[in-house]
């Protein structure tokens, strides 16, 4: 529709501005920002992948994003390896499977989604280092020290102890510095995080957490101190999605500008090269994905200490679909960040850090 005609259509209300970006609305220039972006997602739990996940990673317009894998054991990491490479072979129009950052500019230019294989928890290589290297020509290029609780490396945030990383921990991050894969400290206990960080000759990342400067307490959350280590070492924190994580009263006072207020902090503590997204549930949000209180809530209420604090609903309303980014973008806008700054946080940050530790 050519401009002129556009306009008069608009200013007789024949055209009605729809919920997000639409053929029928003119795209802000947070819009044009973000179409032009390369946007790289934290965190996506990559189970029960369907048709229903591609419409919605289209409609996301992401860049790339890192992929959470069965971590159970051994063979069930391995199955889901082989079973996310030949999903992206089977798709080839769509995806890559990301191995560098080259991965991710390609994927940009090629209009495609490139995926990082990773894991949140290192207990399926049990004692034997040798099962990182098989990991790693199976593909994967990040692991989570630690979930939530103690493992052979060292201890989760929600152990009752504090003692970080063993000495088979510290061997695990030596070797995932020789072969090239990401350290990842998101629920690692505050002594594994800082041992993380320490031990690793590579920047280490946190790649979906928050602030404990604005939610004091909650066992996920990063001190200003780590924020601040983490970036030193040219880390990155991707601001998780979760509502719940990101304050204690979801709904009330804590909001979308709730999530903006950690991102400012963490920009703050650790410089705007050092921030970044995460959303930590399907590409489709997680009411689109089917949660009900019965079937995620609840469950939650016995897998996790009272320490976590879980609500129902969990999710902030903005940021549980697939505009989440493009809400936050005009946010970020609002507050004054440069379109280079919204640019970082959106994916350029990752980008840099996987080239630094990966391709370097």
């Amino acid at each position: 529709m050519k401009r002129r005609k556009f306009n008069k259509l608009l200013a007789l209300g024949a055209l009605t501005p729809l919920h997000g970006f639409d053929m029928h609305t003119a795209p802000s220039r947070t819009d044009r920002v973000y179409n032009e972006a390369i946007v790289i997602d934290g965190l996506i739990i990559g189970r029960n992948w369907n048709e229903d996940s591609f419409e919605a990673l289209h409609r996301t317009g992401y860049t790339g994003f890192n992929v959470s894998l069965d971590s159970f054991t051994f063979n069930r990491a391995l199955l889901s390896l082989v079973d996310w490479k030949k999903r992206v072979d089977n798709n080839s129009d769509k995806l890559i499977h990301a191995t560098s950052a080259a991965d991710f500019e390609r994927a940009k230019k090629e209009e495609k989604v490139a995926i990082f294989f990773g894991f949140q928890n290192t207990r399926m290589i049990n004692n034997d280092l040798e099962n990182l290297d098989i990991l790693y020509q199976a593909g994967t290029r990040w692991m989570q020290l630690t979930y939530n609780e103690r493992n052979l490396l060292g201890d989760g945030c929600t152990e009752r102890t504090n003692s970080g990383l063993s000495d088979f921990g510290i061997g695990v991050v030596e070797r995932m510095n020789e072969l090239g894969i990401v350290i990842d400290l998101s629920h690692c206990g505050n002594q594994t995080t800082n041992d993380g960080i320490h031990f690793s000759k590579k920047g280490a990342m946190i790649n979906h957490s928050m602030c404990e400067a604005l939610h004091k307490r909650h066992p996920r959350a990063k001190t200003d101190a780590q924020i601040k280590a983490m970036a030193n070492k040219g880390g990155v924190v991707g601001i998780i999605c979760l509502g719940y994580m990101l304050g204690p009263n979801l709904g009330v006072d804590t909001t979308l500008e709730t999530y903006i207020d950690h991102i400012d902090h963490a920009v703050k503590i650790g410089g705007i090269d050092h921030v970044g997204l995460a959303a930590d549930y399907p590409i489709q949000g997680l009411e689109a994905n089917g949660a009900t209180r019965e079937n995620w809530y609840v469950p939650r209420l016995s897998r996790f200490k009272p320490s976590y604090k879980v609500q129902w609903p969990p999710w902030i309303p903005e940021l549980d679909h697939t505009d989440r980014y493009r809400h936050v973008a005009r946010l970020l806008d609002k507050r004054g960040y440069s379109t280079r700054d919204i640019e970082k946080i959106l994916g350029l940050n990752w980008l840099r850090y996987y080239r630094e530790v990966l391709d370097s």
